[in-house]
């Protein structure tokens, strides 16, 4: 306490500034470095979660990279990514622009497009699931056969199946991009828009050389945050073909899956890290990358 004691107001403030900084850098390095730098090692070794850790070297790695259905989930998860994330950023725009001039039960509206977001992800994959189902139990099917039209093959076909998942990954995720989108064009200052309608500027004009510009640190934030939730897309897989999981020839399974299924099914840990590993990577340069293109020049 003399030590304390004899310290100036200014040594005092730097003192309790690193006491309360130490708590959540403890929390990191427990939780979350300690467990990438375990993962890091693990997929160098060889493991059952039984017996000892035996060193492998690299090849969990080279056997990774021979294996097909490796570079079959791979393909699978870029899908995902280059399908999921721009759809759903396109219609969550839409959606919060147009909303966004809306006054009449405007709130009410908003709540219903964020409600799937807070829905149970398990949940809504066995909705969408029985709405996929053959007649007479599917929704859908029902709806076609109602009207003359062949049953769609929706989660059973090797083309349709990884679409039909990725539809309700879009919508539930749409909710949370609608409101982020809606705060981003309210915090557009209106004089903007009043100069150019002043000046006669046409909507179009305004939309792409006033609302898109200002938006961009918004766009930016989504663009990142929704390519790392289609990168690890797992739930609606998961839950959606349970039957067989990962789809007709591995049509659906994504990085992920195959992850918990080397994991938890084979209990080749050491396996599953080296594919842990190469996932995180990929978020890594992905996420970067986009970081790169979209900065501001």
């Amino acid at each position: 306490m003399s030590f304390y004691a004899n310290l100036t107001i200014k040594q005092k403030q730097v003192v309790w500034a690193w006491t309360f900084l130490s708590l959540p850098i403890l929390f990191y390095c427990v939780i979350r470095f300690y467990p990438t730098l375990n993962a890091i090692t693990l997929s160098f070794q060889e493991w059952n979660l039984l017996g000892d850790r035996t060193w492998a070297g690299v090849d969990n790695y080279a056997k990774l990279f021979a294996d097909p259905v490796f570079w079959k989930v791979f393909k699978n998860t870029f899908i995902y990514l280059l399908l999921g994330t721009p759809v759903s950023l396109v219609l969550s725009f839409l959606v919060a622009y147009h909303l966004d001039k809306v006054r009449f039960m405007h709130g009410t509206i908003r709540a219903l497009y964020f409600l799937p977001f807070m829905t149970s992800a398990v949940a809504m994959a066995w909705l969408w699931r029985w709405f996929y189902q053959p007649v007479p139990i599917g929704l859908f099917n029902n709806a076609l056969a109602s009207v003359g039209i062949p049953q769609f093959p929706f989660l059973s076909s090797t083309t349709w199946a990884l679409p039909s998942i990725l539809a309700p990954a879009v919508w539930a995720g749409l909710g949370f991009q609608i409101i982020i989108f809606m705060a981003g064009l309210r915090a557009i200052p209106q004089t903007y828009y009043e100069a150019a309608r002043i000046d006669g500027v046409g909507p179009w004009t305004i939309l792409w050389r006033i609302t898109l510009p200002l938006l961009k640190p918004t766009i930016v934030f989504l663009v990142v945050l929704s390519s790392i939730g289609f990168l690890r897309i797992f739930d609606q897989v998961f839950n959606m073909t349970s039957n067989n999981p990962g789809g007709p020839l591995n049509s659906t399974k994504p990085l992920v899956l195959m992850i918990y299924e080397t994991a938890f099914d084979s209990f080749d840990m050491g396996y599953a890290a080296a594919q842990t590993v190469v996932l995180f990577v990929i978020l890594l340069a992905v996420s970067l990358a986009q970081l790169y293109i979209m900065r501001d020049k």
